[in-house]
C-alpha cells in the first residue's frame, strides 16, 4: 500500500546473547531532524555460535540448492531441444544425479530446519521443545548504481554527493542479514523495514523497476526466489520478524512465570507477523510466504501461546483443590485441540509435502501427549480425594465442574452420585487413567518413528516420566479383587482461562529517520512527482511589495502572484516550489523562515531557486471529498488517475484523507458526482508473479 504519511501514521501494509524483553518504547518515526543514522549492527556471522554454525550451513546448503536447480535447469532445456539419441541418454541420466543430489541436499536442509534443540533454553527445568523457526536467507544486493543513476535522472542532483547515505543502506541491509536473536535483533529488522518505506517512495515509481533483483531463499526448503519488486524485500523481513519471536519465545526459561509471560508474548507477536503478512501481502514466490504456509504457522504460533499457558496454569495451581485440578485437566485438552488443528492444517494437499516430517510429528506428539495429561489430571482430582473429602469438594462449585467436565455423561450413575461416592469415583478416574496410558503410549510410538525426534533427550525424558506417572498412578487404583469391567471414560471437554491473541507489528515503535532526506520532504520530492528544471529567479523589492503570497512548509508553496508585480515580472508563477533562496538549500524550510529570508533580502534583491510540479504519477486530479463539510483539495502525495477519464482513483486516497471519506465528486466534470464508494481502505500489497504484477 501506498502512504502519503509518515510509517508511524500508516495503516499495515503488505544472534546469541542479550534481553529478550520485548519492544515496550513505543516511539512516531520521524522523516525530519537530524540524521545520525543507524547504530544498530548485526551479529557477527563468522562467531562460532551454535546458532551462527547452524546459519552459516544453511547459507551453504542454500547456495548449493542454487546451482544444483540451474544446473538442472540448463539439463532440462538441453533434453527438450536436442534430436540426438544419445545426448538424451546423457542428459538423462546427469538429470538423475542432479534430482538425486537435490534431494539429499532438501533432507540435509529438512534436518538443520528441525535443530529445534539449537533454539532452545539451557534452563534445566524438564518442558516440551517448542518448535522455532529458521530465519530466510538473502544474498548482497549493491543498489550503488541504480540509485545513483535514479538520483542523477529523476532528481536531477549530483549522485556522488549521496554516496554517504547509499552506503548507510548497504551497511543497514547487510547488518539485518544477521539479527541477533534479542530485543536488538527484532528493531534492526523493523528500522530496516521501515526504510524500505522510505526508499519505495523515494525511488521506486509505481510503472518502473530500477533494475535490482531481490533474491530470498525459502526458509525450510532452501529453494532460491528472485524478484524485483520491493515488496517481496518488505515481505521477507516480516516473516523474518515473525520467525526470529518464534526463536525468542523458545529460549524462554518456562520453569517461572516471568518466562512463561515472555514467552506467550513472543509466540503472539509471531503469530500477529505471519498474520499480517498473509492478510497484506499476497502471490508471493516462496511456499514459506504462501497463504496456506502462513496460516499453518498462524495457528502453530497460537498452539503455542496455549500450551505456555497450559504451563503456567500448573505452575501457579499448587494446590489439590479438586476443582482446580479439573481447571487443569480442561487447559489440557485445550492445548491438545489447539495442536490437533495445527495437525489438520498440515495435512492440507499444498503445505502436507512442504512441511518438514519432524515438524508434522512433533505436533502430533503434543496432541496425544496433552489429551493424555487431560485425562490424568482428571483422574487425580478423582482418585486423590478417595477417602475423606471436605465438604467444600462436594458443594455445588464442584458438582457444577464435574458437570462441564466431560464432553459426554460418562455411562453409570449420576455425577452428583459420582462425587459424592469414593467407589464410583475411583472407577471412573481409573477409566481416565487407562484413556491416558493409551494416549501416552501412542505419543511414545509417533515420537519413535522421527529419526530426528529421537535424537532430542528432553523430549524423550518428558515423555518418559509422563508415561511412568500415569502408570504407577494406574498400579495405585488398581486392585487384586477388582473384577468390575472398566468403563470407557468420556473426553475431556476443552476450556483455557486465556485466549491467546494475535498482535500485529507495531512498527512505530522503531524510530528512523529517512535515510534520503537530503532529496527533500516526500510530498513533493519522490518517485511519483514529476516537476521541471529548477529555475532561478531574481527578485527584488518594488513600492509594492514583493508581489507575491506564500504557504505551507517544507517545501513553501507560492501560493499567488500579484498580476503586474515584482514575482510575476522575475518570473515566478502560482504553484511554484521555492527550493533555495540565495544558494541555501529550504527544502525543508518553514513557511516563518522563508519569509524573514525573504524580508531580509538587501537592495540587489535575493536570487530564488524554484520548481514546477508538473504531474504526480500521471495526472493531478482535483477531488471533492464528502466528509463533514465538502472541500476541494489538491492531492500531491498518492497516484491519483483523472476522475472524468476512468473513474479510478488510488486506495491510497484514504492515506492523505482519512478515513471517514464517504464519496468522490469530480471536478473537472463541473462536481458531477461519479462515485458513491471507494474502494476499501486497506488493499493488499500484492506481489508480482513470473508473468508480472499479480
Amino acid at each position: 500500500m501506498r502512504m502519503a504519511e509518515e510509517p508511524a501514521t500508516r495503516e499495515p501494509e503488505m544472534s546469541d546473547a542479550g534481553s529478550d524483553e520485548e519492544l515496550e518504547l513505543p516511539a512516531p518515526m520521524m522523516e525530519q531532524g537530524s540524521h545520525d543514522g543507524s547504530i544498530r549492527k548485526g551479529c557477527d556471522p563468522c562467531s562460532q555460535t551454535q546458532r551462527s554454525k547452524l546459519q552459516h550451513r544453511r547459507a551453504r546448503i542454500n547456495q548449493q540448492i542454487n546451482k544444483e536447480m540451474r544446473m538442472r535447469a540448463g539439463a532440462e532445456n538441453l533434453f527438450r531441444a536436442t534430436t540426438n539419441n544419445k545426448v538424451k541418454e546423457t542428459v538423462a541420466l546427469e538429470l538423475s544425479f542432479v534430482n538425486s543430489n537435490l534431494q539429499l541436499l532438501k533432507e540435509e536442509l529438512e534436518e538443520l530446519n528441525s535443530s529445534m534443540e539449537v533454539y532452545q533454553t539451557e534452563s534445566e527445568a524438564i518442558n516440551v521443545p517448542m518448535i522455532p523457526l529458521g530465519l530466510k536467507e538473502t544474498k548482497e544486493v549493491d543498489l550503488t548504481v541504480p540509485l545513483k543513476e535514479y538520483i542523477c535522472e529523476h532528481y536531477r542532483e549530483d549522485s556522488s554527493l549521496f554516496e554517504k547515505e547509499i552506503k548507510e543502506f548497504m551497511e543497514l541491509r547487510q547488518a539485518m542479514r544477521t539479527p541477533s536473536r534479542n530485543e536488538a535483533g527484532l528493531e534492526l529488522l523493523v528500522e530496516y523495514y521501515n526504510q524500505l518505506y522510505y526508499l519505495d517512495q523515494r525511488f521506486f515509481p509505481p510503472h518502473r523497476t530500477l533494475g535490482v533483483h531481490f533474491h530470498w531463499y525459502d526458509s525450510l526448503t532452501g529453494v532460491p526466489s528472485c524478484q524485483r519488486a520491493l515488496a517481496f524485500e518488505k515481505g521477507s523481513v516480516l516473516f523474518n520478524v515473525g520467525a526470529l519471536y518464534t526463536q525468542i519465545g523458545a529460549r524462554q526459561d518456562r520453569s517461572a512465570a516471568a518466562g512463561i509471560d515472555r514467552a506467550i508474548n513472543a509466540f503472539q507477536r509471531a503469530a500477529g507477523a505471519f498474520n499480517f503478512l498473509k492478510e497484506n501481502f499476497s502471490n508471493a514466490p516462496s511456499l514459506d510466504m504462501s497463504g496456506p504456509s502462513l496460516c499453518m504457522l498462524v495457528r502453530l504460533m497460537i498452539a503455542q501461546v496455549q500450551e505456555c499457558v497450559f504451563e503456567r496454569v500448573t505452575l501457579t495451581t499448587q494446590d489439590t483443590h479438586f476443582t482446580s485440578q479439573l481447571q487443569v485437566a480442561q487447559e489440557a485438552a485445550r492445548v491438545s485441540d489447539v495442536y490437533s488443528l495445527v495437525l489438520q492444517t498440515m495435512s492440507q494437499p499444498l503445505v502436507k509435502d512442504y512441511v518438514p516430517f519432524s515438524w508434522a510429528s512433533m505436533v502430533q506428539v503434543k496432541a496425544e501427549h496433552f489429551r493424555a495429561l487431560s485425562h490424568y489430571y482428571a483422574a487425580v482430582a478423582l482418585c486423590d480425594r478417595t477417602q475423606s473429602i471436605d465438604e467444600e469438594d462436594c458443594d455445588e462449585e464442584g458438582e457444577k465442574a464435574l458437570l462441564q467436565l466431560h464432553v459426554s455423561n460418562p455411562a453409570g450413575p449420576p455425577l452428583s452420585q459420582v462425587l459424592r461416592d469414593p467407589e464410583e469415583r475411583r472407577k471412573l478416574g481409573k477409566a481416565h487413567l487407562r484413556r491416558a496410558l493409551i494416549r501416552h503410549e501412542e505419543a511414545m510410538r509417533v515420537h519413535g518413528l522421527c529419526k530426528i525426534l529421537r535424537k532430542m533427550d528432553i523430549l524423550q525424558e518428558v515423555l518418559s516420566f509422563v508415561h511412568k506417572r500415569s502408570l504407577d498412578k494406574y498400579s495405585e487404583m488398581d486392585r487384586e479383587d477388582d473384577f468390575d469391567e472398566t468403563a470407557e471414560a468420556p473426553e475431556i471437554h476443552s476450556q483455557t482461562q486465556q485466549k491467546p491473541d494475535i498482535i500485529p507489528p507495531n512498527f512505530s515503535t522503531v524510530q528512523v529517520t529517512d535515510i534520503f532526506r537530503r532529496l527533500g520532504p516526500l510530498s513533493v520530492f519522490c518517485a511519483r512527482a514529476r516537476w521541471g528544471p529548477v529555475r532561478l529567479v531574481c527578485l527584488q523589492r518594488g513600492e509594492g511589495g514583493l508581489g507575491l503570497t506564500l504557504r505551507g512548509d517544507s517545501p513553501v508553496l507560492v501560493a499567488g502572484v500579484v498580476p503586474g508585480g515584482c514575482a510575476e515580472e522575475a518570473g515566478l508563477r502560482e504553484g511554484d516550489y521555492i527550493v533555495a533562496v540565495d544558494g541555501e538549500n529550504c527544502k525543508w524550510a518553514k513557511h516563518g523562515e522563508v519569509v524573514h529570508s525573504l524580508k531580509s533580502c538587501s537592495d540587489r534583491g535575493v536570487e530564488l531557486s524554484v520548481i514546477t510540479l508538473h504531474t504526480h504519477d500521471t495526472q493531478v486530479c482535483f477531488i471533492a471529498l464528502h466528509t463533514h463539510e465538502t472541500q476541494v483539495v489538491l492531492c500531491v502525495c498518492v497516484r491519483v488517475i483523472c476522475l472524468c477519464v476512468c473513474i479510478t482513483v488510488s486506495a491510497c486516497v484514504f492515506e492523505c484523507f482519512g478515513a471517514s471519506v464517504m464519496c468522490v465528486v469530480c471536478v473537472c466534470s463541473g462536481g458531477e458526482e461519479v462515485s458513491d464508494a471507494l474502494p476499501q481502505r486497506r488493499q493488499r500489497e500484492r506481489l508480482p508473479t513470473a508473468h508480472g504484477w499479480g
